[in-house]
Formats: C-alpha cells, sequence, structure tokens
C-alpha cells in the first residue's frame, strides 16, 4: 500500500467520512504536510473497499443525492496500526521550487529577486495567520489526548512558517544592502 491509503485510513479511523470530507480535510488540515488530489483520493478509496479495509454505507441526502460514509474495518484498523509502529523512513529531501529557482538566481535581474522574496513572504505570512487563527482554538493546557496530534503537528507548522517568515524578512534586508 501506499502512504496516501494510510493516510485516508488514519483520517477514516478519526471518523466516519466521506469523499467529498476527505478531500476538505487534504485540502485543509492536512495540507501542511500531506496532499492529494480529488481524483487519487476516490481511486484510493476504491482501493481499500477493494482489500476491505474500509466499508461504506449509502445515505440518501435532500431527495435524490447519495453519499457513501466510510468506516475503519476491523482488519482496516489493524492494518493502520502496523503501518504506524514501523520505523520511520529517513528524512526526506524536500522539493521546494522557490528554493530552487533561488539557487540559479543570477539568472534575475536583482528587483525580480526581491519580487520573488516579497511574493513568498506575503504567502508565507497569510499561510501563518491561518495556521495561528486554527491554533488559537486550542488551549495548550486543556488539549485532549485524541487532539494532541493535530495540535502538536499545528504547533510545528507555525513555528516552521515563522522560521521561514524570518528567513525571508532577512534574505530582503541583505537584498537591499546589495542593491544600495
Amino acid at each position: 500500500m501506499n502512504t496516501l491509503s494510510y493516510a485516508i485510513l488514519g483520517l477514516i479511523d478519526k471518523d466516519q467520512l466521506t469523499g467529498y470530507d476527505l478531500t476538505k480535510i487534504f485540502n485543509d488540515c492536512v495540507a501542511d504536510f500531506w496532499s492529494a488530489k480529488q481524483s487519487q483520493i476516490y481511486t484510493e478509496l476504491k482501493k481499500l473497499v477493494a482489500e476491505e479495509l474500509i466499508e461504506f454505507k449509502v445515505v440518501i441526502q435532500g431527495e435524490v443525492l447519495e453519499k457513501k460514509i466510510y468506516s475503519l474495518t476491523p482488519k482496516g484498523k489493524e492494518t493502520l496500526l502496523a503501518w504506524m509502529s514501523e520505523e520511520e523512513p529517513p528524512l526526506p529531501q524536500s522539493k521546494d521550487i522557490f528554493k530552487l529557482r533561488l539557487y540559479f538566481s543570477e539568472n534575475l535581474s536583482p528587483k525580480q529577486l526581491q519580487e520573488k522574496f516579497e511574493n513568498r513572504s506575503k504567502a508565507v505570512f497569510a499561510l501563518l495567520l491561518r495556521y495561528q487563527t486554527k491554533l488559537n482554538e486550542y488551549c495548550p493546557e486543556t488539549v485532549a489526548p485524541q487532539s494532541a496530534g493535530d495540535y502538536l503537528l499545528l504547533k510545528g507548522a507555525v513555528t516552521s512558517l515563522e522560521s521561514q517568515l524570518r528567513w525571508l524578512e532577512e534574505s530582503l534586508e541583505f537584498l537591499n544592502k546589495l542593491r544600495k
């Protein structure tokens, strides 16, 4: 099985979900550390049903809209727990297009380079605000055990974005000095 399959098992283990719900979660809650397209999610759901790791019930919403609500089977729970118990792989090499382009920045004018950093700063700041808003919904002293992972990942994402923003701001200062 691929990692996306395990991610889907884990999300369905947290709560019974539709394919639409899963797509929203991948676009929002887990987007900082894992991504999946809607087509990938639905393909994996079919495979997981065929492997008897998840099951679904069809619910009628409104007058004619059918939706499938997925839940984990005992076999699916066992598979998820076995995967979670495995040793962690070596740290992956990130693929960051911004940094790759920066590596070749001698091909950009100082103004273009500065604009790239300014635009990246704005994007990082917007994402940071979004994550801080989510983080503020938690009270660290009363985080429930089942929410601890969510809280810690969100806290890590905020810390990482704050660090990235500092680097971007320092880089802009450096570039401004070079232009003088």
